[in-house]
């Protein structure tokens, strides 16, 4: 197993880091959109030497957006009424999304373990993304998550500094 990257350092590292990536996608737009299958495997790899739980940093600082069923499936985990739910844990932010009232999130534990993992939000199940369908379409969200996640930084990094050969999906 490679040792893990320090999350601490991510800021530094992806700033440095940041030109590189979006000079990459200037340059190769039309073959990121080709890219899927080698973004899921290097996501797969590196997910796979990653420990989340030593990390923990999208929990401490990315508010998620929860949906009316996040909601429900929160407040029935919590045996608490939806609207409670909303009241104490969450807010309405500047796009209109609902959001956690404070970072970081009111469901991370001092061991870095979800309170609610079961019923965590959609976007918590899905993060970093770096595993979904048409990888090119969030390439600058994921320049912005890169900043956060070791998974993420270490995707960019494989695929902008050790091009593979493109293949079709």
């Amino acid at each position: 197993m490679n040792k893990q990257l320090d999350y601490k350092l991510l800021p530094i590292l992806a700033t440095k880091s940041e030109p590189d990536w979006k000079r990459f996608l200037a340059k190769n737009k039309k073959k990121l959109a080709e890219m899927d299958l080698q973004v899921h495997a290097l996501h797969d790899k590196i997910s796979e030497r990653t420990d989340c739980l030593s990390c923990g940093n999208c929990c401490r600082s990315l508010g998620p957006r929860t949906t009316d069923k996040d909601v429900e499936r929160i407040a029935k985990a919590l045996r608490m009424k939806a609207s409670d739910i909303i009241s104490k844990y969450l807010m309405i932010d500047e796009d209109g999304d609902l959001v956690f009232q404070s970072m970081p999130c009111p469901f991370l534990g001092s061991d870095n373990y979800c309170a609610i993992y079961e019923s965590r939000p959609k976007a918590c199940r899905e993060y970093p993304h770096t595993d979904r369908k048409r990888f090119y379409q969030i390439y600058n969200l994921s320049i912005k998550n890169a900043y956060t996640c070791p998974i993420v930084y270490e995707v960019m990094q494989e695929i902008t500094m050790n091009p593979q050969p493109l293949k079709g999906n």
